[in-house]
């Protein structure tokens, strides 16, 4: 059977009696424009799937998938991921040694297979005969992902089309979050201007948490010369705060809101961590217990919470968040998965934010790749590094998406050239970046 969506007998479930044309996206396609379609799966007894093209704003499409195709795709990918299986009493301990230690996302031809088998079971018929149509006019089209709490962690960059090409290879590929929050004409955005200066935490010190404690450094020593060490060199006079880059003990919530309000884009290098509910995840900076906040303390320290950043508490006024924002640390960008998506993507998006990368999964370190992955025997080295560079320099790229896409299509060309562990998607797959422009003026 074939499995990618260049090849499309197997796609569907389509009824026959129904018949799509592919080639209808071409219609009024404007010739200076990207092609950008929306498109949005919704969580009921079934799938619900539904898209519409930009330049055909009166032409919406919709497919439904009984849940019965869609399951086991989305149960096998669950199983690949490090993050512990929801409802499965798993630790994050047992989560890595299954994801890592016989991992389907280290190992080429496993993940080949599920690339494959997602693909079949997520892609509709009519959507993939579009995406074709545009490949052979040679288009390149933005697909935004709206994902549901069942498909949140779905990597729309590793599906497989053909040859060992991905989605990646085919499409932009950009997290599009609700009309609500991204249109709220409340919400004012914040400016930008390449030059601008760079709140930068990497790696900050959480109070009470030894360096190879649960919320210990996720970097370790960074070495002068090395990628990271260059990155914030280059960085000079912009970085904020000035002083040390890495491991700090002094960047709290207001040191970050003072660095925010002069910056153009925030980049965060340390941990997340989920709750309950989706206000409540949390960031984990150099607060001790008497910073403000509503967030029940851990030990010495008080995390900042969405609900902190894009609302406020007693005490502590919402972030004003720059322009550009990057969460480089584990499921940070897990909003989708509640029902209600109010996580911290949203939060610094409501506080004006256009761009936010995070990551699907949790995001596990160089020394944790090196101790729970026999594949790397030692090599992981550089691995989660060569990705924070890579995210920095995209975010001062002029389209943050395509620069970070055509990093990942690098990685990708890589790993299914050589099936070279240190080229697995575990770490590029799990980047995503949700992009929020001004809500439209009305009236």
């Amino acid at each position: 059977m074939v499995k990618n969506w260049r090849e499309l007998t197997h796609l569907g479930p389509v009824r026959r009696a129904t018949a799509v044309d592919g080639d209808r996206v071409l219609v009024d396609l404007p010739a200076d424009r990207q092609p950008v379609a929306r498109l949005r799966y919704v969580d009921g007894d079934d799938l619900f799937v539904n898209w519409i093209w930009d330049h055909q704003p009166d032409s919406p499409r919709m497919t439904v998938i009984e849940r019965r195709l869609v399951a086991p795709a989305l149960t096998a990918l669950a199983e690949a991921l490090p993050t512990p299986i929801p409802g499965s009493g798993e630790s994050g301990d047992q989560a890595l040694t299954r994801a890592l230690a016989h991992g389907v996302l280290l190992d080429l031809e496993r993940e080949q297979h599920l690339a494959e088998t997602l693909t079949a079971a997520l892609i509709p018929l009519w959507l993939g005969l579009e995406l074709n149509a545009l490949e052979v006019a040679g288009l390149r089209p933005h697909v935004r992902v709206q994902l549901s709490p069942s498909t949140a962690q779905l990597p729309w960059e590793l599906l497989s089309t053909s040859d060992g090409e991905r989605g990646i290879d085919m499409v932009d590929v950009s997290l599009l979050l609700p009309a609500t929050l991204r249109n709220d004409p409340t919400r004012e955005l914040s400016p930008w201007a390449p030059g601008s200066p760079v709140a930068a935490v990497l790696d900050p010190v959480v109070p009470g948490f030894a360096d190879a404690g649960e919320l210990g450094s996720v970097l370790g020593p960074v070495a002068p010369g090395s990628p990271l060490a260059r990155m914030a060199e280059e960085l000079g006079t912009r970085r904020l705060p000035s002083g040390a880059a890495f491991r700090r003990a002094d960047i709290d919530r207001v040191a970050l809101a003072s660095a925010a309000t002069e910056a153009g884009r925030l980049i965060y290098v340390g941990h997340v961590t989920a709750s309950t509910h989706a206000l409540d995840a949390r960031m984990h900076l150099s607060d001790g217990i008497d910073a403000p906040g509503l967030a029940v303390p851990v030990g010495a320290h008080r995390p900042y919470t969405a609900a902190d950043i894009a609302l406020g508490a007693p005490g502590l006024e919402p972030l004003r968040a720059p322009n550009r924002v990057a969460l480089i640390a584990c499921d940070s960008g897990a909003d989708a998965r509640y029902a209600e998506p109010t996580g911290l993507m949203a939060a610094f998006v409501h506080r004006g934010a256009e761009y936010v990368t995070a990551t699907r999964w949790t995001l596990p370190t160089e020394a944790g790749l090196d101790r729970y992955s026999p594949a790397l025997a030692g090599r992981a080295e550089g691995m989660l590094s060569d990705a924070i560079v890579a995210v920095n320099a995209a975010h001062e790229a002029s389209d943050p998406i395509a620069a970070l896409g055509a990093w990942q299509r690098e990685q990708r060309r890589r790993w299914t050239s050589t099936g070279d562990a240190r080229y697995s998607p575990i770490i590029w797959g799990t980047l995503t970046t949700a992009w929020a422009p001004a809500p439209p003026v009305l009236g």
